[in-house]
């Protein structure tokens, strides 16, 4: 892999952050002033003056922006308007919660979800073919929200076996993590068995086999290395929106991570956390887009010399 490759690429996701923090700037101050929304409506102007210009929202927009961007390169992401709390404080306080439900999803899917393509592809056009793919269709044909609440129903409500909300034990993980893997894995499986049949079906396979090679040294050896470049790029994509499936999740279960967090910032118009809890998602986006890349670079070297040449020109 080379330099030029890897710099292009970091390059890349610099000015991709840098629009991402531009664009949620501009557009949460457009939606209104946080102040009227934080303080009561009976309020006198003074105290409504003296809070935006304690919280620099007195100055004019590209004053506030040129502000926040020099704030944000000494490691300062501002003060939550609702408690007076470092931001970053705020949002790191609930990113564990978020990393243990993302992780665990994530791992959730890919467990089931390759083995599982890999089987439908092997046994293609066949009844077991069909039940894993119907499965797949329902699994991200189904909107997260409504499969958590089909699941409160049926293990809290009725069986009572499960609780609905909360991250006490590891009990409360099993249904916000079947909520969040089950898209993901039935999109794993999907695109896995699409990948795998293609690859079964490539003239190196049947020169395998002709050669005598057993099905497992097949699978390990020539068929899943190539199929899994596409895979890698899906799973990448796929890890960003995980944060953003999350806040979802996080609302139906009660789950105390940065996507209840969001939620809430949002309601309250809390400015600060909003925009730190935002960068964060955008940059789990380009950093695992980053890294698909740089495998992407590391497994197929036409890749990252396409990509060099591009980089010249």
């Amino acid at each position: 892999m080379t330099l030029t490759y890897v710099g292009w690429k970091l390059l890349r996701a610099v000015i991709t952050m840098w629009l991402v923090v531009t664009f949620v700037f501009f557009v949460l101050r457009l939606t209104g002033d946080p102040v009227s929304q934080l303080l009561p409506d009976d309020v006198d102007q003074n105290t409504v003056d003296f809070y935006r210009k304690l919280w620099g929202l007195d100055k004019p927009i590209l004053v506030q922006y040129w502000n926040y961007f020099i704030a944000l390169f000494q490691g300062d992401f501002g003060i939550s308007f609702k408690d007076n709390q470092d931001a970053l404080e705020r949002v790191l306080s609930r990113l564990p919660k978020t990393i243990l439900l993302g992780s665990t999803a994530l791992s959730f899917a890919l467990i089931f979800g390759i083995p599982l393509g890999i089987v439908a592809a092997l046994k293609k056009n066949t009844g077991f073919d069909r039940f894993v793919m119907g499965l797949a269709v329902f699994g991200f044909s189904m909107p997260n929200f409504f499969l958590g609440i089909l699941l409160i129903l049926l293990f809290s409500l009725q069986l009572r076996v499960l609780p609905s909300s909360g991250s006490d034990t590891w009990l409360h993980l099993i249904m916000p993590v079947l909520t969040l893997g089950t898209a993901f894995g039935a999109k794993v499986a999907r695109h896995t068995r699409s990948t795998m049949v293609d690859v079964l079906n490539r003239p190196y396979m049947r020169t395998a086999s002709s050669k005598g090679a057993g099905t497992l040294r097949q699978l390990y050896l020539h068929a899943f290395p190539n199929a899994a470049i596409p895979v890698v790029t899906l799973i990448g994509l796929q890890v960003g929106e995980l944060i953003g499936w999350a806040v979802v999740t996080e609302n139906v279960f009660a789950w105390p991570g940065i996507g209840r967090l969001l939620t809430f910032s949002v309601a309250s118009r809390d400015l600060a956390v909003v925009q730190c809890i935002l960068m964060m998602i955008a940059l789990t986006m380009v950093m695992s887009n980053l890294l698909v890349d740089l495998l992407y670079g590391w497994m197929d070297p036409r890749v990252r010399v396409g990509a060099g040449r591009e980089a010249v020109q």
